[in-house]
């Protein structure tokens, strides 16, 4: 039975997490709150940014990291979330890095590129796992500085596995949201047309962590290979983008649908093809 270290465990994403995993492994997991634990569960209060709370863990070879915790929300991210996001998530991996970890899967976001901003566009569509940071709010840059700091991270430690995932909005299994009908563009509108069902976004990040060993960053969007859209992508893109971005993808047999984000490096990389 492995050990694995939980962050965010609390969570929409994190509590289901926290429940899956430990049918497997032993799950450690630390947060600012009490949390009622089960069978294989070990929870500490404590803040991951924090080298002296994290040393609450020095009793446990933890052997994996999901971590999912981060500023997130409408607050001042450039002062909040970048101490945070960044900074805390390099004092994480560099406390698990020297006690023998060598497993990391966390959270980024599509948010990455920037497309929350109504100033936004895609250099590229559908956007690849690795499309640059355009972001002008603070949010998706303090994900893109997180995962730079991974690649930091991997020139001092080569040995160490990294997964980012890029992972789409989350709804609940049992209440999807409406598919997007052609609209006006407002803030996080791509977002709106790139979801996942919270279960699916469990399976990616499993899928991660489960994988076998393989030293290095990889960058991974978590989404859907399809736009949650009523009706074709480019009527919905046209309207927000008009001739400003290339649409001709979308007008080829089979990618009518697609998504704005590609999925083939998840799909090619852990297997994950979401329903």
């Amino acid at each position: 039975m492995s050990t694995i270290l939980l962050t965010g465990a609390s969570g929409f994403l994190g509590s289901v997490m926290l429940a899956d995993l430990s049918q497997r492994n032993h799950v450690v997991s630390m947060g600012r709150q009490p949390l009622a634990v089960s069978a294989n569960q070990t929870h500490y209060q404590g803040n991951f940014a924090s080298l002296e709370d994290l040393q609450q863990l020095n009793a446990h070879q933890i052997d994996g990291l999901v971590h999912l915790a981060a500023v997130t929300g409408t607050g001042d991210i450039e002062r909040d979330g970048i101490p945070v996001n960044v900074g805390g998530t390099r004092c994480l991996m560099q406390y698990l890095m020297g006690r023998g970890c060598r497993k990391f899967v966390n959270a980024s976001s599509i948010a990455a590129v920037g497309m929350q901003s109504v100033f936004f566009r895609p250099l590229t569509l559908p956007m690849d796992d690795e499309h640059p940071c355009l972001d002008r709010d603070g949010y998706g840059v303090s994900k893109y500085l997180m995962e730079e700091v991974t690649r930091y991270l991997h020139r001092k430690m080569p040995e160490i596995d990294v997964v980012n995932l890029r992972l789409a909005a989350v709804y609940p299994d049992e209440n999807p949201p409406a598919k997007v009908q052609p609209c006006d563009l407002g803030e996080w509108a791509a977002g709106g047309v790139t979801l996942l069902s919270r279960s699916q976004a469990v399976k990616a990040f499993v899928l991660a962590l489960e994988a076998e060993l393989k030293p290095g960053v990889r960058i991974l969007n978590a989404v859907s290979p399809k736009a949650w859209i009523a009706g074709p992508t480019a009527k919905v893109l046209r309207q927000w983008w008009g001739d400003e971005v290339d649409l001709s993808y979308f007008a080829q047999e089979g990618n009518e649908q697609a998504s704005i984000y590609s999925a083939d490096a998840i799909a090619k990389e852990l297997g994950f093809v979401a329903e």
